[in-house]
């Protein structure tokens, strides 16, 4: 049997030599693209195509009002902005007002209440402002994201100019931009969200994104074109050049019944249309609130359990790329090949992996963490890694998620049913669970708070 761990050894070697490959394709990726962002001439070029920016809204999201602002101070000579809500009396409508008064040379307006076509209540948001956008390019920004002014110019050159590989005949049909989160709130759970945000996720994401073999997206702020959208239905089989769409539900609505409705858009243009992505060199800054660590323990969940009906074997091996897990096998496999002490090796490793996961940040921030957060930081990040284990166990072996007060059955394909509230749980438990997914929420403010 000395053959076989042998052999073991090697192989989680190998399974770390490969991480650290990626590991470095990441940082690589952060320091060339994000360390420099130059003007695209679509910011002053009168023929530049239109684009149609939307925005769904419900409540008083972190920052919302700078948030919101960033869309309309974009360098760009062509653009409208559609922002929705569901209910005429939600809290954002004041905000949206005080900003289009602001700005009246900016094409925006107001789209009151919401067209159910699923269960997504974002999706069901978005149907109205995605069928009556006056442009074929949407961009679809959360309200708890600002963004350079630069960004849209920039995005849509990427999604206009021609493939990069012309043998190929793959066009961009997506452009995405990679999450950064800013913390608002002095909390744990924030400062864990953003260590895990602006490392160990920006680093992967980049990574995969630059070795694009499958569609990876986030959908914090994704641009595409609408006449591509409509030729998919989400059922991830190749589509003809003409879609029937009287036979068929097509474009947005058709996402309805998806948690990740972004992720399987972008899925859908990879997989039915034979399109690509691209990431442009701008981040969609993530406004972070009051967030408990149980809250983000129960964010982790939620999107582990949504990825594990999506995309199996890549949520399995998650564990095992990450830091301590990662380690673990480096260094029972280097202890068993050639003799070396872990002792040795641990600190060497985590010195390093904290310096490219430190890289990475600052790459994306444009600036060095400042001084006077790093232990800060260094804090967050280590509780980060020390959860991510525990939380993928307690993810695995559950289907049952909250998102924004509501209960939802993940299925097959990502697919979500509603459940009802009242789950049989012990009262403790069922305490905790319920204090979930809030984040990005204000409370609600009295109306005389608002002006």
């Amino acid at each position: 049997m000395e053959w076989l761990v042998d052999a073991a050894a090697v192989v989680g070697l190998g399974w770390y030599v490969v991480l650290w490959a990626l590991a470095l394709l990441g940082c690589w990726t952060a320091r060339t693209r994000y360390r420099t962002r130059p003007q695209s001439p679509l910011a002053s070029a009168d023929d530049a195509p239109g684009v149609s920016i939307l925005r769904p809204l419900k409540g008083l999201d972190t920052n919302l009002y700078e948030n919101l602002e960033s869309t309309f101070v974009q360098e760009y000579p062509h653009f409208e902005i559609l922002l929705s809500v569901a209910d005429e009396h939600d809290q954002a409508l004041a905000i949206v007002r005080d900003l289009i008064a602001k700005y009246p040379h900016v094409n925006a307006r107001i789209i009151i209440g919401e067209e159910t076509v699923g269960v997504n209540p974002k999706v069901n948001n978005l149907v109205r402002s995605y069928r009556e956008a006056a442009h074929d390019i949407l961009w679809v920004i959360d309200s708890n994201i600002s963004v350079a002014p630069g960004t849209l110019a920039r995005s849509v050159d990427i999604l206009t100019r021609s493939p990069s590989q012309p043998s190929s005949g793959r066009r961009i049909a997506l452009v995405h931009h990679v999450p950064f989160a800013i913390v608002h709130e002095n909390c744990l759970g924030a400062a864990v969200e953003q260590a895990f945000l602006n490392t160990n996720h920006a680093r992967m994401y980049l990574a995969i994104n630059t070795v694009a073999i499958e569609s990876c997206v986030v959908g914090k702020s994704n641009l595409y074109r609408r006449s591509d959208l409509e030729r998919v239905d989400g059922s991830l089989k190749p589509k003809p050049a003409i879609v029937d769409s009287f036979t068929r539900k097509c474009g947005l609505p058709a996402f309805g019944s998806f948690l990740a409705e972004d992720n399987m858009i972008a899925s859908a243009l990879w997989h039915e249309l034979d399109l690509r992505h691209d990431l442009s060199c701008d981040t969609a800054n993530n406004a972070i609130g009051k967030m408990s660590l149980t809250d983000y323990v129960w964010r982790r969940v939620r999107w582990i359990r949504v990825r594990k009906q999506m995309i199996l074997a890549a949520t399995v091996a998650e564990p095992f790329t990450e830091c301590f897990v990662a380690s673990s096998i480096a260094a029972a496999s280097l202890r068993h090949l050639f003799a070396v002490s872990p002792w040795i090796f641990f600190p060497i490793h985590l010195v390093a992996w904290l310096w490219v996961d430190f890289d990475v940040c600052e790459s994306l921030a444009g600036h060095p963490v400042p001084s006077g957060k790093r232990w800060q930081f260094i804090s967050a990040w280590f509780i980060r890694e020390l959860l991510a284990l525990p939380i993928f166990l307690l993810a695995i072996f559950g289907n049952e998620v909250v998102w924004r007060g509501e209960r939802y059955q993940v299925m097959q394909a990502g697919r979500v049913t509603s459940t009802p509230r009242h789950i049989p749980y012990p009262r403790k438990w069922l305490r905790w669970a319920t204090t979930v997914d809030h984040t990005n929420e204000y409370e609600p403010l009295a109306t005389d708070q608002l002006t």
